[in-house]
């Protein structure tokens, strides 16, 4: 029996948005040091792949942290020594904004779900850069950047320039949040002609910002996107991405739908709208996956999220498509121990399964299904 699961019973007594608050100011307290950090990391790291290049970055392992967990950067320093190969901070707007009205957050432990409608609550851009400095990662860090709720639709595209510059500087890579549920009219981003727009004056804007900074090199770019898309929408948003040579696509995001959920229909409609993550959303996360990998011939690099809570869905994912994993839910589920037992099982599985490396895993399910 592990710690955590000793701990959670007691968190999840609180209010999901409570135990979440008290989380990150228990990691803020153990691992405010250097030494307590470098204490963690031995504890929790497992790098059993060596260093996996990915969109020109250099990873220790393939599991990250998704976006959500720290909105403003305040502890990537801290979970990143919880065993991280990346940690993706945000979703941050160009301003401050509180979100949706408490409560946001919701759990369905029947189905290790959870419900969120937050709504890009952040301290905003400034802050979070201020943040990253004071407390950055020691492994790759990606920032995730979206619209402000104030900003209208047709506003959209200086929005995002704005909180693109701002943390161009402290970002490994930026990931375009266009897929969230939570704020009203972002979804309307993923159309072809509003998307080439928003991601040609973005790369536009990375060339500019490449050009004025010593490294001399553009920042990944990779999108996310929403699991509740048809595959025609797919295809074309795989198209624009293409034409735009995105880095990458995080795929995908929560969904809207409540897929077979066992949880009462009574408590599930308590919740209310929001975005569901976890077990639920792990098939369908896969299907996409698998589907932008064959569309791609697998040259686009795609990091799967959606429902990974063990070594066998990470596995999953990586059939599919994926070369990296994020995790969130199954984070909040599963405790810090979790990220170590996935790279773990991930290297046995690889073994079992005959492969050399992970790299040649990535995509063997999807080019078999489509065989």
């Amino acid at each position: 029996m592990s710690l955590y699961s000793l701990i959670r019973p007691i968190l999840f007594s609180l209010p999901a948005e409570s135990a979440h608050d008290l989380a990150l100011k228990s990691l803020r307290l153990a691992l405010q040091t250097p030494a307590a950090r470098r204490f963690a990391d031995k504890q929790f790291q497992s790098s059993p792949f060596g260093n996996l290049k990915r969109f020109g970055l250099s990873f220790r392992n393939p599991v990250g942290l998704a976006a959500g967990f720290d909105k403003n950067g305040a502890v990537a320093d801290s979970l990143c020594a919880l065993g991280f190969g990346f940690i993706e901070a945000g979703t941050i707007t160009s301003e401050a904004q509180p979100g949706n009205e408490k409560p946001r957050i919701f759990r369905l432990p029947r189905d290790r779900a959870l419900i969120n409608r937050l709504g890009f609550n952040n301290a905003g851009a400034k802050a979070a850069v201020r943040n990253l400095k004071q407390h950055r990662p020691d492994c790759v860090l990606g920032v995730n950047i979206g619209k402000a709720r104030k900003v209208p639709i047709d506003k959209a595209i200086p929005d995002y320039l704005k909180t693109f510059a701002a943390i161009y500087h402290v970002a490994d890579y930026v990931a375009v949040n266009v897929s969230s549920p939570n704020t009203p009219q972002l979804r309307d981003l993923q159309q072809p002609e509003m998307l080439a727009d928003l991601l040609g004056a973005l790369q536009a804007r990375n060339r500019e910002l490449a050009g004025e900074s010593s490294a001399h090199s553009s920042k990944p770019i990779l999108l996310k996107i929403s699991p509740d898309l048809t595959e025609a929408q797919i295809e074309s948003i795989v198209e624009v991405a293409l034409h735009a040579k995105v880095a990458g696509i995080i795929a995908t995001n929560t969904t809207v739908d409540r897929p077979g959920l066992r949880s009462a229909s009574s408590r599930v409609e308590a919740c209310g709208e929001g975005g569901l993550s976890g077990a639920p959303l792990a098939h369908r996360s896969n299907e996409i996956i698998a589907l932008i990998y064959r569309l791609t011939n697998g040259s686009l690099p795609i990091i799967g999220v959606g429902g990974v809570f063990t070594a066998e869905d990470a596995w999953e994912k990586i059939r599919a498509g994926a070369c990296l994993i994020q995790i969130y839910t199954g984070f909040i589920y599963e405790g810090p121990g979790v990220v170590r037992r996935i790279n773990e099982g991930l290297r046995r599985l690889l073994t079992k399964e005959g492969f050399v490396s992970l790299d040649e895993a990535v995509g063997s399910r999807a080019l078999a299904t489509s065989a």
